[in-house]
């Protein structure tokens, strides 16, 4: 039932893949919402190797949709300021987005050590490739600059990760049923260890009080 109910998901999810689905979920991923770029780029890249859709567009479009993801993020440090960044960091929302202080401070001395290029390098980094934008808004760089280097870094990234993709289409079809358990499997353990964490976490708070 479990794999029908997958199946099922995943062929409406195929079905509904086009460039502003992919503009829109790669938007979501370059902001501090952590939806990974494997889940789109890969399926996209997939249609593209079947003629559906055009592996160039799918990379311009992801790109796109990068930028106005980490702009997003960008806009809302450059006028929010570091206080109120950090705060919003330390709030049982951020933790629902897996945000904290501690990787808005990793991202930051990042920025720091790295200067404007952290922008280009960081989008290529896990972990770090969405919250890169906050402290280039924090610092206030130069919005053409940071444009510029989050558009080639992100162009790269997309562009590695979906020439990849559209060269193992033959694997994923011989390997599809693998796949799809899978990914089931990441997705129940991911669910047992956020249940397991949240009551840690409740135990803890029970034992403070």
């Amino acid at each position: 039932m479990i794999s029908e109910l997958f199946s099922s998901t995943l062929e409406w999810y195929m079905g509904n893949i086009n460039y502003l689905t992919i503009t829109l979920l790669m938007a979501v991923e370059s902001s501090f919402i952590p939806l990974p770029s494997e889940l789109v780029i890969p399926p996209a890249a997939y249609l593209a190797a079947k003629g559906e859709l055009n592996l160039g567009l799918v990379i311009l479009f992801s790109t796109i949709g990068c930028i106005i993801g980490a702009l997003f993020n960008y806009v809302l440090s450059f006028y929010l300021g570091r206080k109120i960044i950090y705060a919003l960091a330390d709030s049982k929302m951020a933790r629902l987005f897996f945000i904290n202080r501690a990787k808005i401070e990793n991202a930051e001395e990042y920025f720091r050590t790295n200067g404007n290029t952290s922008t280009f390098i960081g989008r290529l980094l896990p972990g770090i490739r969405h919250l890169i934008s906050i402290p280039a808004g924090l610092a206030k760089m130069n919005l053409k600059k940071f444009i510029f280097y989050t558009a080639i870094g992100s162009l790269l990234w997309n562009a590695i990760l979906a020439i990849m993709s559209y060269i193992l289409v033959e694997q994923w079809e011989v390997y599809f049923r693998e796949i799809t358990w899978g990914f089931i499997i990441i997705g129940v353990g991911f669910v047992v260890y956020l249940v397991i964490k949240g009551v840690k976490k409740r135990n803890s708070k029970l034992k403070t009080n």
